[in-house]
């Protein structure tokens, strides 16, 4: 591996150190120190791709994706573009070299929740979501992907390749109250008229801010963006919550509808989205550890409650 890095890296510089980075449970990633003492991150996909879900292939490039659109857009506080490989001859899956952010991961920041760096993180995380969700895409659906001209379209493929890969690998899942759930509110989707891209897994591991001030000074793990409802994105900032965002958040986004009939269910078809994903994932991804079975028992509670709101 420290051959490949080394040959990957190149371009930029000579390779001095190498750290592996702990914490996502989908990429391998890597800090890497050139001899000149400049810091880049490396990201390589996972190589066993019998274990990804539907979506999860070409994930990689998807974020390269996004981390180039956010270029022109300092609010996003994206990571810079390096270099990529998506010939998977240097290494055998794709990689992406980006630039290294300043700052630490929210969740490792220890700011507790009457902490004043806590809102302010909040409010930061509504402004850099406001932003994202300021650009449009040419349709609906990944952008790596499947792409349809409604919402709706897109929505209920993402849901029907979901409920195929809990058939594959066995999952049980409430498939029926699934399905019904889409097509007894199937109408609402049609409420989104314009493709926003939605980062979909902005959780505090993924916010990095300032120790000192609680300002957010970097974004990153865009890979799971697509092109759609901006209000999918309140659900992934906190999927194991009921409410859409705090207040602090919902005040640096701005005005947003959150409370209208539409809004509440399109909100609980997004908890239930991402509440399959999460289940689903645990059995090909062989997740172990004293974590997985509350984890899962969790995320079908919140699940279950989705469906019953929906109902």
């Amino acid at each position: 591996m420290i051959d490949a890095l080394t040959s990957l890296v190149a371009p930029l510089g000579v390779l001095k150190d190498i750290e592996l980075l702990t914490g996502g449970q989908f990429a391998t990633t890597y800090r890497v120190t050139l001899t000149d003492g400049s810091r880049v991150i490396v990201k390589t996909a996972p190589t066993a791709t019998d274990q990804l879900l539907a979506y999860e292939h070409d994930l990689l490039r998807a974020e390269a994706l996004v981390y180039e659109l956010a270029s022109s857009l300092p609010a996003l506080r994206m990571p810079t573009v390096l270099l990529t490989d998506f010939t998977r001859t240097v290494l055998p899956s794709d990689a992406l070299v980006v630039s290294h952010l300043p700052g630490v991961p929210l969740v490792d920041a220890g700011f507790g929740p009457s902490d004043p760096r806590t809102a302010v993180a909040e409010r930061g995380t509504g402004e850099v979501l406001a932003a994202l969700h300021r650009l449009t895409g040419p349709a609906f659906g990944y952008p790596c992907g499947r792409l349809a001209s409604s919402w709706a379209a897109s929505f209920t493929g993402m849901i029907d390749e979901l409920l195929d890969d809990a058939a594959r690998w066995s999952v049980p899942v409430p498939s029926s109250a699934v399905r019904s759930a889409l097509e007894r509110h199937a109408a609402v989707l049609s409420d989104v008229d314009r493709p926003a891209l939605v980062h979909t897994d902005l959780w505090a591991g993924n916010l990095f801010v300032d120790e000192t001030t609680g300002e957010v000074v970097g974004v990153i793990d865009p890979e799971r963006a697509f092109w759609g409802d901006p209000l999918a994105d309140l659900v992934g900032i906190d999927p194991m919550g009921r409410e859409p965002g705090t207040p602090a958040v919902l005040e640096g986004y701005g005005p947003l509808d959150i409370d209208s009939p539409s809004a509440r269910t399109r909100l609980d078809l997004y908890r239930m989205r991402l509440c399959l994903v999460m289940m689903i994932e645990i059995t090909p991804r062989r997740f172990e550890g004293d974590w997985v079975e509350p984890h899962r028992s969790a995320v079908t509670a919140n699940l279950h409650e989705a469906l019953a709101a929906l109902a």
